[in-house]
């Protein structure tokens, strides 16, 4: 594949990730867990290792679980691949039509969001801020958000095994590193002196045009991989 080729599949990739990066759901998680450590009278040294090994284990845990799925499709013929494709297409832009939804109407019908019995799980699993327990913490995030998060997630995945290499591994790292750069903002600002408080008062308020700006990517995203797999738009 010509350099060339690759530009507007990285502009694609940094765009996606910067938009995902913004979800609710990874950011909640790790403003729940910052406050249990506040309210236990951390240390600012405790809470950036507690803090720099969740966001680490959430970005490994993206990584892995990615890079997995883009060999599994990357091993597939291409006739089967593009009809995935398509099907995936289609599977996205209606991901993002529930999101830009619960700009206007959150939380009724259907909604892409962690399960309630599952967040209580969370609020128990914060309490046990240990290493181990927070690496855990990470990996069962990043699994069970994918409701949440995992549409950008998987447009780009996608996209990326159709020609998957060393430059398309590269990408899959960069996405993972934008994803969690909010995250690594957040617990440097709570370091260093911002209240609690005011984080979770932009999280809030914040929300309803996070979602929106994710179902309207994701709508974009979906069409892009339809065009793509019937051959309208090529990258490669």
């Amino acid at each position: 594949m010509a350099v060339e080729a690759y530009i507007p599949t990285l502009i694609t990739v940094i765009t996606t990730a910067a938009i995902d990066s913004i979800n609710p759901c990874a950011i909640g998680v790790l403003i729940l867990m910052i406050s249990v450590m506040v309210g236990s009278k951390s240390s600012t040294g405790r809470m950036l290792l507690i803090g720099g090994v969740y966001i680490f284990s959430v970005m490994i845990t993206y990584l892995i679980a990615g890079l997995g799925l883009i060999y599994f499709l990357a091993s597939l013929p291409l006739v089967i691949t593009e009809s995935i494709s398509i099907f995936v297409g289609l599977l996205i832009v209606f991901a993002g039509i529930l999101e830009v939804k619960d700009y206007f109407w959150y939380g009724k019908w259907i909604a892409l969001a962690i399960p309630s019995g599952v967040i209580d799980k969370i609020h128990r699993m914060t309490s046990k801020v240990t290493i181990p327990g927070v690496m855990l913490l990470g990996a069962f995030v990043s699994a069970v958000e994918l409701p949440c998060t995992g549409g950008p997630y998987l447009a780009i995945i996608t996209l990326l095994s159709q020609y998957f290499d060393w430059t398309a591994f590269l990408m899959m790292v960069l996405y993972n590193v934008i994803f969690v750069s909010p995250l690594i903002v957040i617990l440097l600002l709570v370091a260093g002196g911002m209240k609690l408080h005011k984080v979770k008062k932009w999280k809030q308020e914040s929300k309803g045009i996070m979602r929106l700006m994710i179902g309207l990517l994701l709508i974009a995203m979906g069409w892009l991989l339809i065009l793509i797999a019937n051959g309208t738009i090529n990258f490669g």
